[in-house]
C-alpha cells in the first residue's frame, strides 16, 4: 500500500493547544516528542513492569506484563501512523500513556476499586486516573505539577476507548466533549486490541489454556495462515510454526487497520472534519474486523473466563476490598503524602491502592492483614 495516504489529516504539532503551564520550546525536540519522553521517565510508567496484564508471574516469567504490553501497543500504533502519514510522536506518546493509570491485578483490580468507590457515590476509572497521574501525581519538575503534557495528549488519554458528550463526565468537560480526538489518538484503541489479542494467544497457548489445533478450528484466519506456514516451514518446530502464524496474524490485523482507516477517511479533508465526525474514522476493514472479533471470542472462551483466572480474579478482588477497608478504618497508616491530601478519605485510599504494583500490594497486604501465599501456578 502506498505510504502516507492520510498525510493531509496528520495533526500538526504547530497546531497544538499547548500546555497548561507555558514552556519555552526545546532546541531539537518538538512538543509531542517531549511528551513521549516525559511519559517514559515517569515513575508511574516504570511501575507498569510489575502490574499484571492477564497472566500472573506464577505461571511463567515470559508472559506479558502491563509494561511489555504497552511497548507492543506503541510499536503497532507507530507502524500504522507511519504508513498513514500521521504524526508518529503524538501516536507513540498516546500509546505509552494509554494504560498508565491501571491499578494492580489487571481488570479485576480496576473493577474492585470501582465497586469500593461506588459505596461513596464515587467511582474509579483508569482513564481518569491516568489524567490525574500526568496532571498532578507525578512530581518531577520545579515549575509545575505533573508532567505538563500538551492538550492533545491529555485529550487522547481522556478519550481512550470512549467518547463523551458535554456534561456526561464533568471531570472531562475541558477536553472538547462531543468531539472526536485526532486520528493519531483513534489508532490507539485498535492497536491495543491487536496487541492484547495476539499476545494473549501467545501466552495462552504457552500456559496450556488451549492448543493450536483448537485455535485453528475456531479462528478461520489463523487456520488459513497455518496452512501456508505448514507448507512453507514443514521442518520447523511446532513452536516456531506457531510464532510464524502469529506474526502473519498481526500483519493481517495491522494491514486491516491501515486499509480500513484509509477507506473510512475517504472524502475527509481536514482535522476539523475528523473531530466533528459522528463516528471514529480509525477502523478495521470488514475482513480484519471479523478476524479480530473471532480472536476476542476465542480468548474469552478459552482464557479470560477460565476457572484458573476466575479464581485469581476473585482472590485479587477480595484482597483489594480488605486493604481498602483497612485504610478506611486506619487512615493514620496511609503514607504521609496521601494522608496530607485534601481529598476525601475514600479517594485517598483509592489513589494509594491504584498506584501500587502487584508486588508492592502483596507486601503491604502481608504486613497489615495476613501473609499471602505465592501466586497460583
Amino acid at each position: 500500500m502506498e505510504r502516507a495516504k492520510l498525510a493531509h489529516l496528520r495533526f500538526p504539532v504547530s497546531a497544538s493547544r499547548g500546555r497548561r503551564y507555558p514552556e519555552l520550546p526545546h532546541r531539537y525536540r518538538d512538543d509531542f516528542q517531549r511528551d513521549r519522553d516525559r511519559i517514559v521517565h515517569a515513575r508511574a510508567f516504570r511501575r507498569l513492569e510489575d502490574k499484571t496484564q492477564v497472566f500472573t508471574p506464577g505461571l511463567s516469567d515470559h508472559f506479558r506484563n502491563r509494561l511489555t504490553h504497552t511497548i507492543e501497543v506503541a510499536q503497532i500504533a507507530r507502524t500504522a501512523a507511519s504508513a498513514l502519514g500521521l504524526d508518529e510522536n503524538l501516536t507513540e506518546a498516546l500509546a505509552l500513556a494509554h494504560d498508565i493509570g491501571h491499578p494492580p491485578f489487571a481488570h479485576a483490580g480496576e473493577d474492585e476499586l470501582d465497586r469500593q468507590m461506588r459505596r461513596f457515590d464515587d467511582r474509579f476509572d483508569h482513564n481518569l486516573h491516568s489524567l490525574r497521574i500526568v496532571e498532578s501525581f507525578e512530581q518531577r519538575y520545579a515549575r509545575f505539577p505533573g508532567l505538563n503534557l500538551t492538550f492533545e495528549v491529555r485529550d487522547g488519554i481522556a478519550k481512550h476507548s470512549r467518547d463523551f458528550e458535554p456534561g456526561e463526565i464533568p471531570e472531562l468537560d475541558e477536553y472538547a466533549p462531543g468531539l472526536k480526538p485526532p486520528l493519531e489518538a483513534q489508532l490507539i484503541d485498535l492497536a491495543d486490541e491487536i496487541a492484547y489479542n495476539t499476545a494473549d494467544l501467545d501466552d495462552g497457548v504457552s500456559a496450556g489454556f488451549f492448543t493450536v489445533d483448537e485455535l485453528a478450528a475456531e479462528v478461520r484466519d489463523y487456520q488459513e495462515i497455518s496452512e501456508a506456514v505448514e507448507t512453507q516451514f514443514a521442518g520447523a518446530s511446532e513452536r516456531v510454526r506457531f510464532l510464524e502464524c502469529l506474526r502473519g496474524l498481526i500483519d493481517v490485523l495491522v494491514s486491516g487497520l491501515i486499509d480500513g482507516t484509509v477507506a473510512a477517511a475517504q472524502g475527509v479533508d481536514s482535522i476539523e472534519e475528523i473531530r466533528r465526525s459522528p463516528v471514529r474514522l480509525a477502523a478495521f476493514t470488514p475482513a480484519a474486523n471479523a478476524a479480530n472479533s473471532a480472536l476476542k471470542q476465542f480468548l474469552k472462551h478459552k482464557v479470560y473466563f477460565s476457572d484458573l483466572l476466575a479464581i485469581e480474579r476473585t482472590h485479587s478482588a477480595a484482597m483489594i476490598a480488605e486493604l481498602f477497608q483497612f485504610f478506611l478504618d486506619h487512615p493514620d497508616r496511609l503514607p504521609g503524602n496521601y494522608a496530607e491530601s485534601r481529598e476525601p478519605l475514600h479517594r485517598k485510599v483509592c489513589d494509594y491502592l491504584a498506584g501500587m504494583t502487584d508486588g508492592y500490594f502483596r507486601r503491604v497486604y502481608s504486613q497489615l492483614i495476613r501473609p499471602i501465599p505465592p501466586p497460583v501456578g
